[in-house]
């Protein structure tokens, strides 16, 4: 596999190979890594005053990638997993090179040269031999919005065999004036997105590196339902999560000194740790997270020693098996495996199983029921579980105005069956607590707009007793 980046620097009054300090890698010493089934190499096949090129290269061991058991062949019988074409064309291996070469210039650090990460530059990239399952056209659709100029050429089967007509590999050049961390982004993404296949097993964190990959850009690219959905091996439950995170790309913020693994913090983590802070402060030792989806929550809530017992529930199998998957539940110590359960269970029906317990939280939760239901949803959490706090957050629809991404009166996820105001919430939620006897208080989550208010909005609901 081979890659190519070159600029001239032109319009900055610097060398081109001032380049090396963008990438972080000495022009003057080539570098390799090892990753999983091979070793790539960083190196510079021209590095003077006029023009800078910056190589990857990456060789792949077959055997040594089936071994780890990341060379599952699709093709259906054994001798795929080993004859291929993952030596020689780019793909998700690449993809990883790059993310371990390059991790501090794509969060667009370089203290050496701060006003050259944040600028645009001339660039070209080359990539001779690219699997695109869609061909060239599908390569213009992918890059040409992020402002590239895209020269993607059919590989023939045979050139000496024109008849044999062309393979499903391009070679590939972009040419723009694009910031670098943005540039190693979209590569990031597209590699994989046009090959349609990853080496290794595609779970829950793959929306993090996605989201965090994409922020700035996919939001609101034409493709990103495509994009999405390639990307994360066509899980369909992934790639609504990761189409809601986009949207709400707005309330992404970046912490100044934020080390490098971590990158931008959004929302939907936001989100989590309010929520895991409003638990502590209520002492709750006992907590049901009810629609727990793939456990994002869970697994936050699980880092609390002081929680003794904790309880996910879902209405769809599929999403406990992942949560599991995503935890690791087989291989948590007994101790940490006694304190957690998973359940099949709705939330629109009552469940013994979940009866008085310390708090119960429905974590983005309302907006998937149907109006209609929403009585049934009141009854089964506020009489029949009846815990001594529910914490309930839901998107404010107020605050979708400052999602450029997001067209008038869409909601943010394809499954919301409604978004509501603040005023409709508390509507809602005053009603609730008067009918079952719970006080309820208002906080924000994210970012407080002083026009549209927060992009999330909590309520805290505690049952009268315990509050008295």
């Amino acid at each position: 596999m081979f890659l190519t980046l070159t600029t001239d620097l032109t319009g900055f009054d610097l060398p081109a190979s001032d380049f090396g300090f963008l990438l972080h890698k000495n022009p003057g010493r080539p570098q390799r890594t090892d990753i999983t089934g091979g070793t790539a190499h960083v190196f510079y096949p021209e590095a003077t005053t006029e023009r800078c090129t910056a190589a990857v290269l990456l060789e792949i061991d077959p055997i040594a990638l089936v071994r780890a058991g990341r060379g599952k062949s699709s093709e259906g019988f054994t001798l795929g997993q080993y004859v291929n074409d993952r030596p020689y064309a780019a793909s998700s291996l690449l993809a990883v090179a790059l993310s371990k070469f390059f991790r501090t210039a794509m969060i667009g650090r370089c203290d050496a040269r701060p006003e050259l990460a944040a600028a645009a530059i001339p660039l070209e990239i080359h990539v001779p031999a690219l699997p695109c399952r869609g061909g060239t056209e599908l390569a213009e659709r992918m890059f040409a919005p992020l402002g590239w100029a895209v020269d993607a050429r059919p590989v023939p089967l045979d050139p000496e065999v024109p008849t044999w007509g062309d393979s499903r590999y391009v070679d590939l050049r972009l040419t723009g004036v694009v910031r670098l961390a943005d540039a190693l982004n979209h590569l990031y993404v597209m590699l994989p997105v046009l090959d349609d296949a990853k080496h290794y097993w595609v779970g829950s964190d793959e929306v993090d590196k996605l989201v965090r990959a994409g922020s700035g850009w996919l939001g609101a690219h034409p493709e990103k339902d495509l994009i999405s959905h390639r990307y994360l091996a066509h899980r369909r439950y992934l790639s609504d999560d990761a189409l809601e995170r986009l949207a709400e790309a707005d309330g992404i913020e970046v912490a100044d000194e934020a080390p490098e693994s971590e990158g931008p913090v959004s929302l939907a983590v936001e989100r989590r740790t309010t929520v895991a802070a409003v638990l502590r402060e209520l002492g709750a030792r006992r907590i049901v997270d009810v629609g727990c989806g793939e456990g994002a929550l869970v697994g936050e809530l699980l880092k609390d020693p002081m929680i003794g017992e904790l309880i996910g529930t879902d209405v769809s199998a599929r999403a406990l098996i992942s949560a599991k998957r995503r935890l690791h539940y087989d291989d948590l110590p007994d101790r940490q495996r006694d304190r957690l359960k998973f359940l099949q269970s709705s939330v629109t029906y009552a469940d013994e199983r979940l009866a008085g317990l310390d708090a119960a939280v429905l974590m983005e939760v309302i907006e998937h029921v149907d109006p209609p239901r929403l009585p049934a949803l009141s009854h089964s959490v506020f009489r029949a579980a009846r815990p001594a706090a529910v914490v309930v957050t839901t998107p404010n629809s107020e605050y979708n105005v400052r999602f450029e991404s997001l067209a008038a009166g869409k909601f943010r996820h394809p499954d919301h069956r409604f978004e509501w105001t603040r005023a409709e919430f508390q509507t809602w939620a005053s009603g609730v607590a008067d009918r079952y006897g719970y006080a309820v208080e208002y906080r924000p989550v994210g970012p407080e707009d002083p026009e549209v208010g927060p992009p999330t909005q909590l309520a805290l609901f505690r049952r009268m007793e315990v509050a008295a």
